[in-house]
Formats: structure tokens, C-alpha cells, sequence
């Protein structure tokens, strides 16, 4: 997901979107999901040498991602879309604030009770065996950038360093998440529950566990298939309720938690036994999946009182 907060930030994107040969190409992909370079020329009636710069605009924006795949007569570039969303949030604040930001790796999780299947691993090899939970426990899990299980949780101390005498007003996570299924299956949809300091603030139906192809950051020795990337997803805790995308999932507010400089600040993501999509759990850090990050959090505050 792109998340664009101001018009300048946003200006590129803008541009390349500007076309209405470009619109037409999302739109193809939004359907046929993959297309080589002459199916796509083809469909729009132009020639290949035309679609080259267009495409390559929406490839440098992260719209869309090229592979390179072997075929009967030698390779073919095939092109699918890279994003699921675009937000846009023009809206001015109310307040001058300031924030806090920070990155919490995938395996620096505070607290965890899962069940398998299950595993972590490092950017360089798996910790310990599959499906045993004590390599939950072992060391080098801070060294961790994916981990899967099939119901159970995961927590996380959101790093809270505020100045002293401020009040925190908003809270914004982002993580890559997708469903844990045994294999890969892209139609396999999870009930992931997202709480903070033991209060359920909301839940995100996950569609699947995506491995059609392999993630963009996804290391070489990662094995074809197992999951491959997630979606990136945008969590907001503000005055006005709890947020997904731009989207209302609750009413549980920063009114309901009253927190400032001292507090402590736990996220815990789970998927429950009695959900009604129990369906797994798959959080990407920055070298795995399609998005070079690990799980961003954002604190926004303004003086007490």
C-alpha cells in the first residue's frame, strides 16, 4: 500500500497516473492478475515499443513489478501489479504534533504463545526446525525478518520515548501480513485480531497466503513454496476509533487507553481457536515479501494537560 499524506508527496504518482494508457493497463492487471508485455500490447492495440515507456513508469512509481520468466522461445517479461491500495490523507491535523517513529523487527516480540504449522527464520536460514515452538525461544530470533504459526499470538513493547510531559494522540502500525496455510494457497482467508495493552481494538480478514510468485525481497534460498509476500496493511488508533486502511474497523479510541510519556505500550497480533477463519498468521520484515521494512510504528503527541 502506498499511503501518501501531502500533494507534494504524492506529485510523481499523480503524473503517472495521469494517463489514460496507463489507467487501462492497471486495469488489465487488476483482472488477469499476470501479463506478459504482448499480451498486454496486444489487448490495448499499441505497439510494444509504446507500452515499454509506460510501463516502465509504473514500475519506477512501485505500481507494478516486472519477472522474467523462461519460455518456449526464450524469456518473457511478465508484469503484475505490486500494490493492493493507495491511501490518500490530505486531511490537516487539528493540532501541531509531533511525532515519534520507530522500527520493530520482526522477531523482537516481547511475548508469544503459537502453534504450528510454524517456524522463523533469518534473512540467511531457518532458526531451528519447522513446526516446533521452542525455536520461538532461541536466540537468534532477533535476528528474525519472517515468522509463521496457525493460531495463537504474538506481542510486541511498542518503544514508547516520548518527552517527558507529552501525551500520545495517535498511533500508526504498519506491517506486510498474510495467512499461514499449509504450503501456499491465495484462497485461504484468516481472522487476525489486533490488540493493544490486553484491549481488543479490531480485526483484518487476511485473503490468503500468497506464493503465485516470489516476493521482491524474498531471499534466493527461500524455498518456492512457501510463502512468498503479504500485504501491506495500515493500522491507525486515533480520537475518532481504530482504522485499517483508512478504513473504520472499531470504535476503540485513544480516549479509551489515556496514555502519555510513562506508558507502557503493548500490540499483540493473534488468530483466535474459536475464530471463524482460523487461518494463520505470516509477518514479513524487511528482507522478505514485497516491501523492504519491518514493522513501523508512529507515535504522535502533544503536551499534557
Amino acid at each position: 500500500m502506498i499511503h501518501i499524506t501531502s500533494i507534494d508527496e504524492g506529485l510523481e504518482l499523480f503524473k503517472v497516473l495521469g494517463s489514460d494508457i496507463r489507467i487501462s493497463i492497471i486495469k488489465l492487471l487488476l483482472k488477469k492478475k499476470q501479463m506478459n508485455m504482448n499480451e498486454i500490447a496486444s489487448e490495448l492495440n499499441i505497439t510494444n515499443g509504446a507500452l515499454t515507456g509506460h510501463v516502465k513508469k509504473l514500475e519506477n512509481s512501485g505500481l507494478l513489478v516486472i519477472t522474467n520468466e523462461k519460455a518456449a522461445h526464450g524469456n518473457q517479461k511478465l508484469c503484475s501489479l505490486r500494490l493492493d491500495k493507495i491511501l490518500i490523507d490530505l486531511k490537516a491535523e487539528e493540532e501541531i504534533e509531533n511525532v515519534y517513529s520507530a522500527d520493530i523487527k520482526v522477531g523482537h516480540y516481547s511475548d508469544y504463545k503459537v502453534y504450528p504449522t510454524c517456524g522463523i527464520a533469518t534473512n540467511e536460514s531457518l532458526i531451528g526446525e519447522v513446526d516446533d515452538t521452542r525455536y520461538f525461544a532461541h536466540p537468534n530470533r532477533y535476528n528474525a525478518d519472517i515468522l509463521w504459526f496457525t493460531k495463537g499470538y504474538v506481542e510486541y513493547e511498542i518503544p514508547n520515548f516520548i518527552p517527558a510531559g507529552q501525551k500520545i494522540t495517535q498511533i500508526m502500525i504498519s506491517a506486510e501480513l498474510s495467512s499461514e496455510a499449509p504450503g501456499v494457497n491465495s484462497v485461504w482467508p484468516s481472522d487476525i485480531t489486533f490488540s493493544l495493552n490486553d484491549k481488543e481494538i479490531g480485526s483484518w480478514t487476511s485473503p490468503g497466503d500468497f506464493g503465485d510468485v516470489r516476493g521482491i525481497f524474498t531471499p534466493d534460498w527461500w524455498f518456492p513454496n512457501w510463502n512468498q509476500y503479504g500485504l501491506l496493511k495500515l493500522i491507525v488508533i486515533n480520537k475518532k476509533g481504530t482504522f485499517i486502511d483508512g478504513l473504520k474497523i472499531s470504535d476503540v479510541s485513544m480516549n479509551d487507553f489515556d496514555l502519555d510519556y510513562k506508558s507502557k505500550l503493548k500490540f499483540r497480533m493473534e488468530i483466535k481457536k474459536d475464530a471463524e477463519h482460523v487461518g494463520g498468521l505470516t509477518i514479513f520484515g524487511s528482507t522478505f515479501g514485497n516491501y523492504a521494512q519491518d514493522i513501523k510504528v508512529s507515535l504522535n503527541y502533544v503536551p499534557a494537560g
